[in-house]
């Protein structure tokens, strides 16, 4: 069978020297029916490997659970890469990062009292065991070493940057119970860590045994000189050669300088090092699955996780695709064939001539739960999305005081809009009219945080919760069910017909149907709408927010048919009017000089 091993300069395949010139590529951010397209881009780049996390979180939503088709299908997107004559490292965590909600550890299980956080905790760690005898085996069997693709998989992620303080024997423990059961799970590829090019986090970060690579975006010379340091011999290696960055709302979208990165790109390539350019291909975080940076202000990320990469959101080459291409044609065979220009897609305009309040929505609304206190989302177990809240108030309280809102909340009063409070803003106070009546909040999670001291912590409302005459303790909630649309976007249908250029109050649903030319890309815009959530024919696309920058939000051409597409919209705020645009090209904000 074919080998693949560290040598003392280089990587081995068979015996023979392979530099590894990589792209991240995440399959759980790019719909199902394009991976195919996305890593024949990648390869005619000049790619001959692609690199993906494995969020925790994305195969196991719920507790006992474990998906591995459609989107999870992570064992068909290896293949897939496989068909394409590209090699694969495998990053599975446990905890990933990735601006992705919660760093792809699951919530379900970081909501337990006193369970451990990335360390050797007994329940942590077996809780992780149970995941990776799972999960694993479907990257075992595709190891190089069986006739597969898979030739790295890495073990933990950015330790070295995590709880700085931690005993370095406790760390050592932890990395080494998780090697245990990487290796027990089949795994017989080299193993991996990454850590960013600084001495401290290199050295906390890394095992002896562990081949260490190191994350950078520039000064690729001096970045490999400090990974030198502490891996003194065998390849060089940038897991991480961040080519562009991420968007976090109402920021501004990054595009990075094409030269500068090409050369640094350059300068790497020409020391001899391997590389895993993040990221290759961005792609979109559907649904509710960005997550957010705590550092001092909440700053959740964008839907589009374009990144500025060399292949754009839709597949398209960016400014990036030609640029990197030069430079690995300088050092590696480049393939001749280039990709073929996307078609261009007709403007769409959608009625969306149905509409529904949230409070009504019993097709997605949970069962109404009671409560002697203000619960959180996670004691109400819902790990992601929106929560609807409500109290009973009186002429006396005048106004709700909140321990704090994670993260975003519309608050009504006998459906009447009082108050928006943003966690970023710090907004905890709701002022009530002087009068009786049922307070609702419904309250969105934005994205659990990804990096960082706070992940873990939980999302909702947080408590105590007092008004200006009394404490306000009993609750009632319900939790919103997203994931399957359909039920709900009938009820939404079986409403009356409302002119949809009539202005919309939300929180509402608010559905229509088109017709489009199939497998054509498109982009909604989201012009004229505040903030929400859009479906085409039940597919979440994401969120949208008019604090931007992005303007509009990714459709994948797989998803649409001939005739009779759905597209359901949830508008928190409100709308100039219920009316769905989609485009041609992507508008993905404002820029800073």
């Amino acid at each position: 069978m074919p080998t693949f091993e560290i040598g003392a300069e280089d990587f081995l395949l068979d015996g023979r020297p392979l530099r590894l010139v990589s792209g991240a590529l995440h399959y759980f951010r790019t719909h199902p029916d394009a991976w195919a397209d996305r890593l024949r881009t990648a390869r005619l780049m000049g790619l001959n490997t692609v690199e993906t996390y494995v969020p925790w979180n994305f195969h196991s939503p719920r507790r006992g659970e474990l998906r591995l088709d459609g989107p999870a299908d992570l064992g068909r997107f290896l293949d897939l890469a496989a068909a394409e004559g590209l090699h694969a490292v495998v990053r599975p965590g446990p905890f990933v990062c990735a601006e992705w909600d919660g760093g792809g550890l699951p919530a379900w299980l970081l909501a337990e009292a006193g369970v451990g956080v990335r360390r050797a905790e007994p329940r942590f760690l077996a809780a992780v065991e149970e995941h990776f005898s799972a999960l694993l085996p479907v990257v075992a069997e595709r190891q190089v070493t069986r006739g597969g693709n898979v030739v790295l998989v890495q073990v933990e992620n950015e330790y070295g940057a995590y709880d700085e303080d931690a005993d370095p024997a406790d760390r050592q423990k932890y990395l080494e119970a998780l090697v245990d059961v990487v290796r027990g799970a089949g795994i017989d590829v080299p193993l991996i860590t990454c850590d960013q090019a600084d001495d401290a986090m290199l050295e906390r970060g890394g095992l002896p045994g562990l081949h260490r690579t190191a994350t950078f975006g520039s000064r690729s010379r001096e970045r490999l000189e400090v990974l030198r340091r502490h891996q003194p011999t065998g390849p060089l290696m940038c897991t991480e050669f961040w080519a562009g960055w991420f968007d976090t709302w109402g920021g501004h979208h990054h595009v990075p300088p094409a030269g500068t990165s090409a050369g640094d790109l350059d300068d790497l390539l020409a020391a001899g090092a391997s590389v895993n350019i993040y990221m290759a291909h961005g792609g979109t975080n559907f649904g509710t699955t960005s997550g957010a940076n705590h550092k001092g202000v909440y700053a959740p990320t964008t839907t589009s996780y374009d990144y500025g990469a060399p292949i754009s959101e839709d597949g398209t080459p960016g400014p990036l695709f030609d640029a990197f291409r030069t430079v690995i044609a300088r050092h590696e065979p480049v393939p001749a064939e280039v990709p073929a220009p996307r078609a261009p897609a007709p403007t769409l305009d959608v009625a969306l001539d149905h509409r529904l309040d949230v409070a009504d929505a019993t097709a997605a609304l949970g069962p109404w739960r009671t409560w002697d206190h203000l619960p959180t989302a996670d004691e109400v177990e819902q790990w992601t999305g929106l929560v609807l809240y409500a109290a009973d108030v009186t002429a006396a309280d005048r106004a709700v005081v909140l321990g704090e809102v994670r993260d975003h909340a519309v608050a009504r009063l006998d459906r009447d809009p009082v108050a928006v409070l943003d966690r970023a803003r710090g907004d905890r106070v709701v002022p009530l009219p002087a009068r009786a009546g049922e307070l609702q909040l419904l309250v969105e999670d934005m994205g659990r945080v990804n990096y960082g001291e706070r992940i873990g912590e939980a999302k909702g409302l947080v408590g105590p919760a007092r008004t200006a005459a009394r404490g306000l303790t009993a609750w009632r909630t319900a939790a919103l069910d997203l994931e399957d649309v359909t039920a709900l976007t009938a009820q939404v249908r079986a409403t009356p017909a409302t002119a949809p250029d009539a202005p919309v109050v939300g929180p509402a649903f608010c559905a229509g149907t088109f017709d489009a030319a199939p497998g054509a890309d498109h982009f909604f815009s989201v012009d004229g709408w505040g903030k929400g959530l859009v479906w085409v024919n039940g597919w979440c696309l994401g969120r949208y927010w008019g604090a931007g920058p992005a303007r509009t939000l990714y459709v994948p051409g797989p998803l649409l048919r001939a005739e009779g597409n759905e597209l359901l919209v949830l508008e928190l705020h409100g709308a100039a009017a219920a009316c769905g645009r989609l485009v041609d090209a992507p508008d993905l904000g404002h820029t800073e000089f």
